[in-house]
């Protein structure tokens, strides 16, 4: 890939167990050399101070995090922030149990609603984003509800952020995923799944690279996908700085 620079960002929840003030946190992640980071709110941080921080360290927000009582309580205030720290990409990043329930109704009703919130997205210049657990893999009546809850939902108004390792998870195919949601994701949820009975201290998850997952595979279906940025994450490492640092490094051989 002949991209320069290399578009591999970190989701930043991954480091949420450091003790580090957000200015230090931002710079370890410069330093490691990601260009991109996706948020998971304000972090304390106003617009004027946030887009200070970012432009401090050369990096940019490729996405942010925001959950589903958020969108509903203040979608605009959203939009607005997100807008003025140069971020265009907002995304649904866990739904509660009440919203998963009511079998393929249920999961076509949240792809309506989300529908609405992305309309709402793409008139203000922005787009939204849905991002997979393992319990969207499920299938219901001959589909898997992410498909109950894509297909509901317009692709200008609802793209995937498809989360490779969950998908698996799932006991389901990320490569047959993106290709049949081409176009629809520009953001890839990069990390890695250990072999049964490893890592159970950090959730069954592996630093992208070092697990089970096939990367020479997903990566080129990624990209044929409409992939514009890698986002590195992991629920629970061990070693927070160590894990984003052998992702990156492994991606950074992989994408170069």
């Amino acid at each position: 890939m002949s991209q320069s620079p290399l578009p591999i960002a970190l989701q930043l929840y991954t480091l949420r167990n450091l003790t580090l003030s957000f200015p230090e946190l931002l710079a370890e992640v410069a330093a490691i050399g990601y260009k991109g980071v996706e948020t998971t709110s304000n972090h304390g941080c106003t617009v004027d101070e946030m887009r200070a921080l970012l432009d401090k360290n050369q990096l940019q927000v490729v996405s942010a995090h925001a959950g589903l009582p958020l969108l509903e309580s203040d979608l605009d205030g959203v939009i607005a922030f997100n807008k003025g720290i140069g971020n265009n990409t907002l995304v649904v990043p866990w739904i509660p149990e009440a919203a998963r329930a009511g079998g393929a109704e249920g999961w076509q009703a949240l792809g309506r609603t989300l529908d609405g919130y992305g309309q709402r997205c793409a008139d203000a210049g922005m787009r939204l984003l849905y991002h997979n657990h393992a319990f969207e893999m499920v299938e219901i009546e001959g589909k898997v509800a992410i498909e109950w809850l894509l297909d509901a939902a317009k692709p200008q108004n609802l793209g995937f952020e498809i989360d490779l390792a969950w998908v698996a998870r799932g006991g389901q195919d990320g490569v047959k995923l993106l290709q049949q949601y081409t176009g629809r994701c520009p953001r890839i949820h990069c990390k890695d799944v250990a072999p049964a009975g490893q890592n159970e201290d950090q959730m069954g998850f592996a630093d992208v690279g070092h697990g089970t997952l096939d990367w020479s595979a997903l990566l080129p279906a990624a990209k044929a996908a409409g992939a514009e940025w890698y986002i590195v994450e992991h629920d629970l490492p061990k070693d927070a700085l160590a894990s984003v640092k052998r992702s990156f490094d492994f991606l950074k051989q992989q994408l170069a």
